[in-house]
């Protein structure tokens, strides 16, 4: 399998991208229960149904465009509100950057490890290893590179990024995943309760780090990324259940910015996964 990816990592964006698109229809197509839930969830943030079909082409992209991100040449990238990256960057207090599952995540980190990583501060990323063995290879290859560190969803992983923060270091997070039990709360997420990770606003309040939102856009036809950042606008609360509230809030906003590249097809309301016996 990595052979395919490296393979497919040298054809250019917009082949990927329109390859994607048709993996994308074909999962929607393929299963009822992923089709019915990306529908529902879509329904629930009230996006107009107009725009339904381009989410369906766009979930495919996400995938279809891994392999030349991982291995491939740079892909132009163009950034949006960097000078909050540079501001947070000067006062060295760290940087929580959330990011939910919009556009290509994925693109997001390694734009900042390639402007911020080596010669500035680096970045850790929480990383939940992919099940499959050939892919959980092919992630942690990918993932090597100088300015990037992973941190795993454990105890170890948490106070690996707590350390980072302490240093004057990033870390990014996707706080639309749902976490394992005792690891979260129930807030509402477009009005419906959603099992929600307390560990972005904990990690904040506990080390004084700046809270950026970044996603990456992706543009039509092959272009590139735009790398949006912009600030928190409200002042986590200590009580958490009212901080997953804040941040789940600022995730719907930054959604409906772009709603036809957010993952609809994500089981946002699942109940959370079981720890221990």
């Amino acid at each position: 399998m990595t052979v395919l990816f490296r393979l497919l990592s040298h054809l250019p964006l917009w082949a990927l991208h329109g390859m994607g698109w048709v993996m994308g229809w074909m999962a929607f197509l393929a299963s009822s229960d992923y089709r019915r839930r990306f529908l529902e969830n879509l329904a629930l943030a009230g996006v107009d149904r107009g725009l339904w079909m381009d989410a369906v082409g766009e979930s495919g992209r996400l995938i279809a465009e891994l392999p030349r991100l991982w291995m491939g040449r740079p892909v132009p990238v163009v950034w949006h509100g960097a000078e909050h990256v540079d501001a947070a960057l000067a006062q060295a207090r760290g940087i929580v950057f959330l990011t939910p599952h919009l556009g290509s995540f994925e693109v997001a980190a390694r734009a900042y490890v390639e402007r911020y990583g080596v010669t500035h501060k680096p970045m850790t990323v929480l990383f939940r290893p992919p099940r499959k063995a050939w892919l959980h290879a092919v992630v942690m290859r990918s993932r090597q590179r100088p300015g990037l560190a992973t941190a795993p969803t454990s105890m170890a992983g948490v106070k690996q990024l707590i350390k980072a923060l302490k240093a004057g270091q990033c870390v990014a997070l996707l706080p639309d995943q749902v976490p394992p039990e005792g690891m979260g709360v129930w807030a509402p997420f477009f009005g419906k309760p959603a099992y929600t990770m307390t560990l972005s606003a904990r990690l904040a309040l506990q080390t004084g780090a700046t809270v950026l939102l970044a996603w990456g856009e992706r543009l039509s036809w092959g272009r590139g990324y735009v790398v949006h950042v912009m600030p928190l606008q409200e002042t986590l609360s200590a009580d958490m259940t009212d901080a997953a509230g804040q941040i789940n809030g600022a995730m719907e906003r930054l959604i409906l910015q772009k709603p036809q590249q957010y993952l609809w097809g994500y089981a946002r309301y699942k109940s959370p996964k079981k720890v221990g016996p």
